[in-house]
Parts: structure tokens; sequence; C-alpha cells
């Protein structure tokens, strides 16, 4: 083959390997300035020659990617050009009605009257803020126990609501009438869903009811034996650590989390030490980032319970694909004797193909529909992309794959936000890969979706979006979309609320 023909053939394969108008060279440029904020790599010369490009939008973006690189508070993000603001929503009325009911200072009256809004957030909220002051409100007392049939629901319809009511009617009488909570609990206990389990660990909790506390530390779903963990260590303490130390065997890596935080202070045990030891071993074996607080969790244990022949396997969790845990255990390994460095080798990921179009503006839009059974209705988001194309490039081959379809929004908080979806329904599983922060210049203003996180760089793939202006967000989150149509159907999801599909729709 000639040596022109070879070099056709490697530009015509480069070629294949980019997305659609991914051919002019300063297009091939950003695809490698992208690649090194992504791999936050400042000494890439792909920087240096974005910077110098004759391509404004090019030269942008280079001069961004080294500043968030730089500094990952972006504290100079004021510098840049100002981007489109997203569109600006009012707040629904009843927003205004959750708002005005304040903690410690609203009446019986004013609740009794909150619990028959039109509203279920409305409602909702009212029931939380019942105190005991209430016991002697019949009506008030007559309304939460209607509730509790409500158990039995696992579908509603728009502005409805299925077991919400329940749970939290059953969480208010636990603190108001504790013997309508106990004749309550028990169908709770033993209900199909997880959901009212939790709020049935809760209530217990209200109720000192230790021995069913017991039985839902050992409940299938890992949200259940979560609440129940930390439920009894405020109530047992180290009375129910034999309960902790088989929680470690969980799955879930939030009731992990809570099992290694109720051991703090245990004695150390040859059992104990085992435990820990074990669940270092299985967590590192996930192979997964969003794993991290639990096994953070259990290396603090190990720190307190390890003795000198641990020290050789402690050494070995030194070798780790997650930095901050290898660190933990270098460092215990050298104070048990050993001395360790750190070897930390973190996933390496590939830049998803539609980070380039979308850096440049390209217009792309998933459509949110809500299952038929949670209410239906339907919002789309517009990725912004010129924000944070590498999150926006990856949510998208998420969509593209049916990652979010069938889940559901496991944390709903009427006047913040609602997050998810988890594949474990909670704040502590999700992807696998850290997705890193693309902080910007939009406001985590109404409407905006932004990236779940807990710590800088730690993208765990759940969306929140925001219900309100929460600006005090803007220094630590990305924006990754905006809402565009159908805010009120966002408005109106109630925790649990399921995920039909997220789908492409432009």
């Amino acid at each position: 083959m000639s040596q022109l023909a070879t070099s056709c053939l490697a530009l015509c394969l480069a070629a294949l390997a980019l997305p659609l108008r991914a051919q002019s060279p300063d297009t091939l440029l950003l695809r490698r300035i992208l690649w090194a904020e992504d791999r936050r790599d400042s000494s890439d010369h792909a920087l240096a020659d974005g910077v110098r490009s004759k391509d404004a939008r090019v030269a942008l973006i280079a001069r961004r990617a080294l500043a968030r690189i730089r500094d990952p508070k972006f504290a100079d993000r004021s510098q840049f050009a100002a981007l489109p603001a997203p569109p600006s929503y009012p707040d629904p009325a009843w927003r205004l009605r959750y708002r005005a009911l304040v903690p410690k200072s609203t009446d019986c009256a004013t609740l009794r009257t909150a619990m028959t809004d039109d509203a279920w957030p409305v409602r909702l909220r009212a029931a939380d803020l019942v105190t005991d002051a209430c016991a002697a409100d019949g009506a008030l007392m007559a309304t939460l126990r209607s509730w509790l049939p409500m158990a039995s629901l696992r579908t509603h319809a728009a502005g409805g609501a299925a077991w919400q009511p329940a749970a939290h009617a059953l969480v208010a009488l636990a603190r108001v009438s504790p013997a309508d909570a106990r004749s309550a609990l028990p169908s709770i206990a033993t209900s199909d869903s997880h959901w009212l389990r939790v709020y049935g660990a809760r209530a217990a909790a209200l109720l000192a009811d230790t021995p069913q506390l017991r039985i839902f530390a050992h409940d299938p779903n890992d949200n259940v034996k979560e609440a129940a963990i930390d439920a009894l260590a405020k109530l047992t303490g180290h009375a129910s650590d034999s309960l902790y130390v088989d929680a470690l065997r969980a799955r879930g890596y939030q009731a992990v989390r809570a099992a290694a935080r109720a051991l703090k202070g245990a004695p150390a045990t040859p059992e104990l030490r085992r435990a820990l030891l074990v669940a270092a071993a299985r967590l590192r074996a996930d192979w997964s980032e969003t794993s991290r607080d639990a096994r953070l969790e259990v290396m603090a244990r190990l720190a307190e319970s390890a003795d000198q022949p641990m020290a050789a396997d402690i050494a070995g969790l030194a070798s780790d694909f997650d930095c901050p845990v290898a660190a933990a255990a270098a460092a215990l390994a050298s104070k048990l004797g050993t001395a360790t460095s750190p070897r930390c080798a973190p996933f390496e990921s590939t830049l998803p193909g539609d980070a380039v179009r979308l850096a440049l503006g390209a217009d792309v839009r998933v459509r949110v529909v809500m299952a038929a059974t949670s209410g239906g209705g339907e919002f789309v988001v517009r990725l912004r992309g010129d924000v944070a194309p590498i999150m926006a490039a990856r949510i998208l081959q998420l969509v593209r794959t049916g990652y979010y379809d069938g889940r559901a929004w496991h944390r709903v908080e009427p006047n913040f936000v609602i997050q998810g979806p988890s594949p474990g329904d909670n704040e502590y599983a999700g992807l696998p890969l850290f997705l890193r922060d693309e902080l910007g210049s939009v406001p985590h203003v109404r409407g905006t979706v932004g990236m779940s996180t807990r710590g800088h760089d730690t993208g765990d793939a759940q969306w929140f979006v925001n219900l309100k202006d929460n600006l005090m967000l803007n220094a630590d989150y990305t924006v990754f979309g905006e809402i565009i149509d159908g805010i009120e159907v966002a408005d109106g999801v109630l925790e649990g609320d399921v995920i039909e599909r997220i789908e492409v729709v432009m």
C-alpha cells in the first residue's frame, strides 16, 4: 500500500470514530480539549492549543476547561461570557401554602385546614408538623386515621396519592397517638412496599419498639434495614452490635454504611475485625465508585479495631481503584507497622461521542415520561451542553440505554428538589463510574436539572430538579439541563413515583 493510501486510510478511520459534524480541525481540537478536562489533565497540549485557537468557541471552551481543572470551585466563572438563562417559571399557588406551614409555630387549626388542602404535598407537610399538642383535636386526628387504609394503594391519578398519606399518617400518629400507631404498625411492617416499610421503621423508632426494629434490621430491602439500624443505634447502642455486624454483609451500600456507623466505639472483638475486613474486601470487588462512603466508614471502624496481625491484609487494601480508600488503607497499615503507600488506579473512561456537538450548542432534548400508575404526564428537558457538555453527553448515553426506565424518584422535598432515579432508591446507589463536575454560570433556578453528588467530582447519575430557586447550590453542583415544558408534572411528583421511560426527542 502506498504512503498516500495509508494516510487516507488513517484519516478515514479517524473520521469514523467521531460523531457527525466533527470533521473540521477545530472540532478535532475541541474533542481533545474536552478529553483533557474530563481527565483533569492541565498539562495536555490541547488546552494550550485551544487557548490560541482563532475559533472563538474553541478558545472559550479551552480557557474554561483550564479554569475548571485548576480550581475545583471554578471561582472565576463570572469572568466567562454569560450563557442563555434558563426559562423562568412562577411557583404554583399550592407551594405558597406549603411554605406558610412553618415548623413549631403552626397551630392545630391551621394544620387541620392544611390537611384538607387540594394539593397532597401541602396535606403531607401538615401531617409531618403535627405534634402531641394536637392530640385533642378530634377532626385532625380523624383525618390522620382516615389515611391509614391508603396503605394498600399502589397507584394514583394525576394530583392524587397512593400509599404516601398512610406512611406520613403512621409517623404522625407515632408522635401524637402511640396506641393508634402501634395498632397500624403490624400491617405496615408486612407490607409488600419497601417504601411503606421504611416509614414503619421510622414509626417504630418513635415508639421505641426495639423488637420490631430488630425485625426491620433483617428486612430484605436495604433502605428499610438502614432506617432500622440508625434507630437502634440511638435506642440500644452497642447492645445490638451483633445485628450491625450481620448487616455488614448487606448488598446495599447505605445499609453497610449505617452498620459501620453504628459500630463506632464497639469492643474490638475478633468477630468484628473479621467482619470489617471481609466487608472491605467485598466492597472493593464491587468495582463501584459510589460505594465510597460505605467503604470509608468501614475503614474508619478498622482503624479503631484492627490489630498488628491484620496489617498485611490491610496493606493489600491500599491497592484500589478509589484513591481516598487506598489512602485510608495505607495510613492504617503504616500505623500498624507495615509501611505502605497508597496505589490507586482510577477507572478509565472514554469521551462520549455527543460531547463535541453538545459543546458547540446542539439542541438536544429528552422527555421524562411518568408511569400511568404514578399519575402519568411528562416533562421535557433540554440538555445544557453549552455548560456541561461531557456530563450532558453521558446522561444522553444513559437515556439511550434505558438506564433510568422503570426507576423512581426516591427523594421528594416539595419546597426544594425531587431526586432520582437510583438503582436502589437511595442516595448511595448510582452509576459505578463517577461523573466529573462541570460547574458553570447557569444558576440553580426553578426548573433547572442538576447532578447529585456527595463531594467534588462524585456525580452518581442521579438527577435533581430544582423546584424553586436554589442559588446556594451554585458553588457545588453542576447544571446539565433545564425543563422547557411540563414543569407542572415535576411539581406533582410524590415520593416513590416511577419514571416509565426517558427518551430522546430531538
